[in-house]
């Protein structure tokens, strides 16, 4: 759910507006010309008019920073002339010093402004990228209810090398979430292929092996006809799907070299279903040959499935330290999707900094609970146990 905010009334509108915050130069030319006229002829305070076009490139563009840089001006010359007259070399030199500065300000005014345009169409490209290549997620799809999160790396990109999508088909929902080699702009064109042959074949392919293949072919075609010479062999793309049925507790999985999910349980569960991944697709001589692994466990009413990219796992604090999912989550197992991956974006970028070092996408899906009466429609109710293996793996 988005918030919207409505625009500011009142006192508060008007003193957050840019004609408000033009007061404060003004004043400030005002205050320093009638202070230095009523001082005595030793004391100059004229230098501190330039103060005044300092600060207007701030909150205004360059034809109001050149109006306050003429104003200032002019208010030192009223000095000279009020403290012995504009012909002393004293005060000659003054004018030219603030007229100069003025308009080196002004030209820092036009080259600011210049660069925040370049800079808003960058974005906007970025956003119609993002919405044509990755569809926002319906808050609802079958039995599941999805929330998804995506922080791009680069400050003027709204979406990289990580990729998401979901699909329902044949009473299950199918949802991919991927990495491309490289972050940012550079890599929309591997994410958009990926993203193009999933919607695809996620209808044509009943079974999810065949679906990993076709996903697989395309990737090894893209390489082979449009990857440059000096980048042979390194564009690949972890990917994991998952399918969900609608009646069916028992979740499917197969994974090409993407990281494993987290199963969040209420009550501060948190578990990792055994994942045995296959190499990345497109990596040439290995996963063109590869049996996919088709990997199963139970995702039951009431659970979270957490879905990331290693982004997210590999983010590191100042020390070097990945930063902790698996842990930090278990605070959060009986929240909202939308209120999950809203505590794991602020932790994770307080853990970081504020920025990320590689693009981050996480996807939650929260199986809603059904009734004990029709709990029995379906097939493979039970939980497998779970313990951890020697590494702290968990494993069934």
């Amino acid at each position: 759910m988005r918030l919207r905010v409505g625009p500011t009334a009142g006192p508060r509108r008007f003193w957050l507006s840019s004609h408000a915050l033009l007061l404060l130069p003004v004043t400030l030319i005002v205050v320093i010309t009638v202070v230095d006229i009523r001082s005595p002829e030793s004391i100059h305070l004229g230098p501190a008019l330039v103060i005044a076009p300092a600060l207007t490139p701030s909150f205004a563009g360059p034809r109001t920073t050149a109006a306050v840089g003429a104003l200032a001006t002019g208010a030192q010359v009223l000095v000279g002339a009020a403290h012995g007259g504009i012909g002393t070399s004293n005060h000659i030199v003054q004018v030219i010093t603030i007229a100069v500065l003025s308009v080196l300000v002004v030209l820092y005014s036009a080259l600011r402004e210049r660069r925040q345009a370049q800079l808003a169409q960058v974005r906007t490209v970025a956003e119609a990228a993002q919405h044509v290549l990755m569809w926002p997620l319906p808050e609802r799809i079958g039995p599941l209810r999805i929330a998804s999160l995506y922080l791009a790396a680069e400050d003027e990109a709204q979406i990289g090398g990580d990729l998401y999508a979901a699909t329902r088909c044949d009473g299950a929902v199918r949802v991919l979430i991927g990495d491309v080699r490289g972050k940012g702009l550079p890599a929309i064109g591997e994410a958009a292929l990926l993203l193009s042959a999933f919607r695809e074949g996620a209808h044509r392919h009943r079974a999810l092996e065949e679906l990993v293949s076709a996903l697989e072919q395309s990737v090894t075609r893209y390489t082979a006809d449009l990857e440059p010479a000096e980048e042979a062999g390194e564009r690949f793309a972890t990917a994991l799907l998952v399918e969900i049925p609608d009646r069916d507790q028992i979740t499917r999985m197969t994974s090409c070299g993407h990281p494993p999910p987290l199963l969040l349980s209420p009550g501060h569960g948190v578990t990792t279903p055994s994942l045995h991944p296959s190499p990345p697709l497109g990596v040439r001589g290995l996963s063109a040959s590869t049996e996919h692994t088709l990997d199963a466990f139970s995702f039951a009413p009431g659970d979270t499935l957490l879905l990331y990219t290693d982004g997210v796992a590999e983010a590191r604090d100042a020390q070097g330290r990945f930063y902790p999912l698996a842990e930090r989550v278990t605070r959060w197992t009986d929240v909202s999707p939308e209120a999950l991956l809203h505590h794991i974006r602020r932790d994770l970028l307080a853990h970081a900094g504020g920025r990320l070092g590689d693009d981050a996408a996480l996807i939650a899906l929260h199986r809603a609970p059904v009734d004990r009466h029709h709990h029995g429609h379906g097939h493979g109710h039970g939980r497998p146990a779970v313990r951890p293996d020697a590494a702290g793996a968990e494993r069934p």
